[in-house]
């Protein structure tokens, strides 16, 4: 499932909630202050690695598609 994150209209707080895909969270109730309907905010996608930043090789050296060496 994945998680989204939401503001409360009333106090500002920032939560997350693990929803199905489709919830919009209608009926989420702020965890700080108990108000209904908390906006859903956009965040930013976080991927598992290495901790570095991530960089797209362009010409032959990599293993990318296209350059196995067939053909």
């Amino acid at each position: 499932m994945p998680i989204y994150e939401y503001r409360c209209i009333e106090c500002q707080h920032i939560f997350d909630s693990f929803q199905r895909v489709g919830e919009d969270g209608t009926n989420l109730n702020c965890p700080a202050c108990g108000a209904a309907k908390p906006e859903k905010i956009f965040s930013a996608f976080a991927s598992g690695g290495s901790g570095g930043s991530a960089s797209v090789s362009s010409g032959s050296s990599g293993g990318s598609c296209g350059t196995s060496g067939f053909g």
